[in-house]
C-alpha cells in the first residue's frame, strides 16, 4: 500500500505520496512552479535552477523538480522574495550568455525563458562579460540549430536519446565552453539525425527551429508562370488553431482552408485522398506478401523519419518496408502526372507545396526515386507552424474566417484517411481495406479499437476468415528499436507493423505549434488532438479507403488497379541502405 505523507505547501494542508518530489506536489495542488529544464519523465536534472524553493528543515533553496519529500510535516515555501530574487539573478546569468535579438527570433511571443524574464522583470543588462563561443548549424534540409540561443537546459539531447534512440547531439566541452553539439563538432546533416524534430518541440527558446521554406512558396506564388497547389496533411486541420489562440483538440479544417486559399494557391486539396490512395497500394501490397511468400512483416513507409531511422539502424530491414510513397509524395506525384495531363499542365511549370506536421518531410522531398513526372514529385514542405507565420504575415484574421472547403477533384476523403494522423491510424485504415477484401463482404465493425491509444507498443491479432492477421503499432523511434530488435529476435511474431517516428504519430509531430513544458507535462496533447480525427472519422458516412468514389475513379481512367505497373511508376519507391555512417 502506498504510503500517505501529510504536507503543508504554502501554509495548506496537502498529503502525497511518499518519494513524490516538490514540483509534482505543488502541480497537484494546482500551483505552479516556473521551470526551463524540466521534461517530465524525460529531463528531471535540476539544471536551469528556476524551480528553486523553501523547505523547512533543509539547507538553503532546493531544486523542486528533484527534490523527493521523505518526511511527514514537510513544509513548503514556493513564493517568497528570495525565491523571485534567486529566480530572477538566475534569468539574468542566463541572458548574460544568450542572444538577445529577440525581435527577430522565430520564437519571440513562443519562447519560454521571454515569457519568464517578462513575468520576472529582469534586466537584461545585469551581468556583462564574455559569451561562450556559438555557431549556427544550418546543414540540414530540415532543422536549424543556433548555439548562440541555447541554454544548456538539455531537454532537446535528452529527447533525442531517451525518446527517439538516435541521440546524435549532445553537450561538448566542460565549463564555460560547454555547447549542445555532434560527437566531434560534427554538422547534423553527417550524423544519422532523422529529421524528425522532437528536439524543436523540445527546446524552450530558439536554439533549434525548422528550415524556414516560406519565401519559396511566397515567391512561387507571386510568379505568373508557376501553376502553385498545396495539400495540407490530416493532422494539420487538427492543430494549426493552437497558432491562433485555440485550445489543444479544436478541428480548424474549414478556416484552415479559407486562409489558406487566402494566400492565393492556384489549387487547394486534402491530403486525405492520398491517404485512401495509400491504403489501396499498401492493403493489397500487404495481401500479395502474405499469399505469394514476400518480405514479412511488412512495414508502414508514411514517416519519412522512420523510414531514415530504419535505413541508419536497421538498413537490413528496408526490405520490410512497403514500397509506397508517403501521402504527401503520392500527392505529388498524382498532381504532376494525372492531372496535369488532364489539365494540358507542364509539371515543369507545376510548384507543389505540402503543408505538413514533420520537419522530416523537408528531407523526403529530395529523396531519390521521387520523381514520377521527372521532376521532383514535391517541390516545398512546410510544417503547421510555417503555415501558421504565412498567415498571419498576410494579415488575414484566422478566426474571423468563414469555413470553405478543399478544392475539386481531389475533396473526396474518407474517414480511415483522416485517422492516418494518430498513431494505429494507418493500421486501421488498412486493415479496414485488408479484412473486406479478404472477406468479400462489408465488415460489421469499423473500429479497431486495440491499436489505438498511445501506448508505446501495441499487438492484435484479427481472423479473416481461413487468415490470421497479427499486427504491431508503435510510435516514436525508441520504441521502434525495442520493436524491431525483438522481432530480429525472433520474440515477436506478425506480419504488419505501423511505425511513426514520433510518439503519438503526426498528431505530435516535429512542426507542430509550440506548446510550453507546463502545457506538455501536464496535458496529454496526443490524445487531445488525436480525438479530433477520430471524432470526424466516427461522424462520417465514408469510412473505407475501397469506398472512395475519388480513388476508384483514379484506378479505373489511369492506374487501372491497385499495385499495377503503373501504379508503381509513380505511386512507389525505394529505399537506402545507409548504415550508421551514412548520410
Amino acid at each position: 500500500m502506498e504510503q500517505m505523507l501529510n504536507i503543508k505547501i504554502n501554509g495548506k494542508p496537502y498529503q502525497v505520496p511518499y518519494g513524490t518530489t516538490v514540483l509534482e506536489a505543488a502541480r497537484m495542488a494546482k500551483i505552479n512552479i516556473p521551470t526551463l529544464c524540466y521534461l517530465k519523465d524525460i529531463n528531471e536534472i535540476g539544471a536551469c535552477r528556476l524551480c528553486l524553493v523553501e523547505v523547512k528543515g533543509a539547507r538553503g533553496l532546493v531544486t523542486a523538480c528533484v527534490y523527493p519529500i521523505e518526511r511527514d510535516g514537510t513544509e513548503i515555501v514556493t513564493d517568497s522574495p528570495a525565491i523571485r530574487a534567486n529566480r530572477k539573478m538566475n534569468l539574468e546569468l542566463l541572458l548574460s550568455n544568450h542572444n538577445r535579438e529577440c525581435l527577430s527570433c522565430v520564437r519571440s511571443t513562443t519562447c519560454e525563458l521571454q515569457k519568464l524574464c517578462n513575468e520576472y522583470g529582469v534586466d537584461e543588462n545585469k551581468f556583462k562579460g564574455a559569451k561562450t563561443p556559438s555557431k549556427i548549424d544550418d546543414s540540414s534540409k530540415s532543422i536549424i540549430r543556433d548555439g548562440s540561443k541555447c541554454i544548456l537546459c538539455r531537454r532537446c539531447t535528452a529527447t533525442c536519446e531517451k525518446v527517439q534512440g538516435v541521440g546524435v547531439i549532445g553537450v561538448n566541452n566542460r565549463g564555460f565552453d560547454s555547447a549542445v553539439g555532434c560527437a566531434f563538432e560534427a554538422k547534423l546533416a553527417d550524423t544519422s539525425c532523422i529529421n524528425c524534430g522532437q528536439c524543436i518541440v523540445a527546446c524552450p527558446t530558439g536554439a533549434l527551429h525548422e528550415r524556414d521554406d516560406t519565401q519559396k512558396v511566397l515567391d512561387a506564388i507571386a510568379d505568373p508562370t508557376k501553376h502553385v497547389a498545396i495539400c495540407c496533411a490530416p493532422s494539420v486541420r487538427a492543430q494549426i488553431g493552437e497558432c491562433f489562440g485555440y485550445e489543444p483538440g479544436t478541428d480548424c479544417e474549414g478556416k484552415m482552408v479559407a486562409a489558406t486559399k487566402a494566400l492565393g494557391f492556384d489549387g487547394v486539396y486534402d491530403m486525405n485522398l492520398t491517404a485512401d490512395l495509400t491504403i489501396m497500394e499498401e492493403a493489397y501490397e500487404l495481401l500479395d506478401r502474405i499469399k505469394n511468400g514476400g518480405k514479412l512483416p511488412m512495414i508502414t513507409s508514411c514517416s519519412p523519419g522512420w523510414i531514415k531511422f530504419c535505413e541508419h539502424y536497421f538498413p537490413e530491414m528496408t526490405e520490410n518496408i512497403s514500397t509506397c510513397k508517403s501521402p504527401q509524395q503520392m500527392f505529388g506525384a498524382l498532381y504532376k502526372t494525372y492531372y496535369a495531363e488532364k489539365h494540358g499542365l507542364d509539371p515543369k511549370n507545376i510548384v507543389f507545396v505540402s503543408a505538413i506536421p514533420c520537419t522530416a518531410k523537408k528531407f523526403e522531398v529530395g529523396r531519390p526515386d521521387q520523381s514520377a513526372a521527372g521532376v521532383p514529385d514535391v517541390d516545398i514542405a512546410i510544417t503547421t507552424r510555417e503555415l501558421g507565420r504565412m498567415i498571419q504575415k498576410a494579415g488575414i484574421d484566422f478566426r474571423a474566417l468563414d469555413d470553405e472547403k478543399f478544392d475539386d477533384p481531389f475533396n473526396v476523403s474518407s474517414g480511415a484517411g483522416v485517422i492516418f494522423g494518430a498513431t494505429g491510424g494507418v493500421m486501421e485504415a488498412a486493415l479496414r481495406t485488408a479484412a473486406e477484401v479478404i472477406l468479400g463482404k462489408p465488415l460489421e465493425k469499423l473500429d479497431f479499437e486495440e491499436v489505438r491509444g498511445t501506448e508505446p507498443i501495441k499487438f492484435a491479432a484479427y481472423k479473416l476468415g481461413d487468415l490470421t492477421v497479427k499486427v504491431a503499432v508503435t510510435s516514436g523511434t525508441g520504441n521502434a528499436k525495442k520493436l524491431l530488435k525483438a522481432v530480429e529476435a525472433g520474440e515477436v511474431d506478425v506480419q504488419f507493423i505501423e511505425v511513426m517516428a514520433c510518439p503519438g504519430g503526426c498528431v505530435n509531430g516535429g512542426g507542430q505549434p509550440y506548446q510550453p513544458a507546463v502545457v506538455r507535462n501536464n496535458v496529454d496533447l496526443r490524445a487531445l488532438r488525436a480525438k479530433v480525427l477520430y471524432t470526424d472519422d466516427a461522424q462520417r458516412d465514408l469510412r473505407k479507403s475501397h469506398e472512395n468514389s475519388a480513388v476508384k475513379k483514379l484506378y479505373d481512367e489511369y492506374f487501372g488497379a491497385p499495385n499495377s505497373h503503373k501504379a508503381h511508376e509513380v505511386l512507389h519507391t525505394s529505399y537506402v541502405k545507409r548504415g550508421l555512417f551514412g548520410k
